[in-house]
């Protein structure tokens, strides 16, 4: 049965510019990579940080990353690469689809922690700043599961089904729940809840990032339950929905034990920050030494140039009226003096 309304997927997830292919998921990920540095980039340099500092840790945190997301789901779906007539070699073939969010988190949290080393700034004021750009580069990189045709949910009607004609799991063409658009929804909406209660509550010492794990898992459990693809399964759960509550717990302790051990947010001071900023803004930074050449000539006034003899004159009649006061306090003593050796 055709349906009325429906989201269609994409004839081809590739597109060749002359003999380079240019992948829907790969280009999904480099644009939301692109959009968490340039709002870390802002949210870093409103907190005190120093230009270029977000792109120059994202530089390790990228990398490893990837690594991690890729690490994480080749281990938790290892079968579709080193079970019996599995080829290992497609798990590097990342193009391909396959990133596990909580090994990205957690590879790319030690990537930023090696940059943020290197600069000498704290890993927990870095990650407040990058959080909601984090979210913004999750909910684009989600579509490129749409360009794979991959991780959709159940079989639905609805007039936003997603229309999936091929499938790598021999699923058979129809209509499903778009998760992909449910997850890429709720971030967006997690990124705007991380700046809210940022700018509401001054968010400091990794509690904006904490936050913005927080919520992601919440909707990361609801849409996991959502999914039809081959996952192992713990108690009747899927094992993401085991991961996220886990990382959830951990989000939580860490709020509220930051909040009371460290209220309010740090101030983030960069070497050399405060002189950029005082170039961008015209400034010239104040100096405490000051050479003669420096100092201003100032020409002196008539006024003063007038009062100069008269406080002269002034000065000596003063000392001559001293002196004779002097003199006639000898004289007095001497006559004092010789009454009383005539009266002895």
């Amino acid at each position: 049965m055709e349906e009325l309304a429906y989201i269609p997927s994409p004839s081809r997830g590739v597109l060749y510019l002359g003999p380079i292919p240019l992948r829907g998921y790969a280009f999904c990920i480099i644009i939301g990579v692109f959009i968490a540095v340039w709002l870390g980039n802002k949210r870093w340099l409103a907190r005190g940080g120093r230009a270029g500092t977000v792109a120059d840790i994202a530089v390790w945190a990228v990398p490893f990353g990837l690594v991690g997301g890729r690490l994480y789901h080749v281990i938790t779906d290892y079968e579709l690469y080193f079970s019996q007539g599995r080829d290992w070699v497609d798990a590097f073939k990342v193009w391909q689809g396959g990133l596990g969010i909580w090994g990205a988190i957690a590879l790319g949290a030690l990537g930023a922690w090696i940059g943020c080393r290197r600069r000498g700034i704290p890993l927990p004021a870095y990650a407040d700043a990058v959080a909601p750009g984090i979210a913004f580069a999750q909910a684009m990189g989600r579509w490129g599961n749409w360009f794979n045709q991959e991780l959709y949910g159940k079989e639905t009607h609805v007039p936003w089904a997603l229309h999936i004609t091929s499938s790598t799991d021999g699923r058979v063409p129809g209509y499903y729940h778009p998760t992909f658009l449910y997850e890429s929804l709720w971030c967006i909406g997690v990124a705007f809840l991380v700046i809210w209660a940022d700018r509401r509550f001054k968010l400091g010492h990794g509690r904006a990032f904490a936050l913005y794990v927080a919520a992601y898992c919440v909707g990361r459990a609801w849409i996991e339950y959502m999914r039809v693809d081959d996952a192992h399964h713990i108690l009747g759960l899927r094992l993401n929905d085991w991961t996220a509550l886990g990382v959830f717990l951990l989000a939580v302790v860490y709020i509220v034990v930051s909040s009371k051990k460290r209220p309010g947010r740090e101030a983030v001071v960069e070497p050399g920050a405060l002189e950029e900023a005082a170039e961008v803004d015209g400034a010239t930074p104040v100096s405490f030494e000051k050479d003669e050449a420096d100092s201003p000539r100032t020409e002196p006034d008539e006024k003063d140039s007038a009062k100069e003899p008269e406080d002269a004159g002034n000065a000596d009649d003063a000392g001559e009226e001293a002196e004779d006061g002097a003199k006639d306090d000898v004289k007095a003593g001497a006559k004092d003096g010789a009454e009383s050796a005539r009266k002895s």
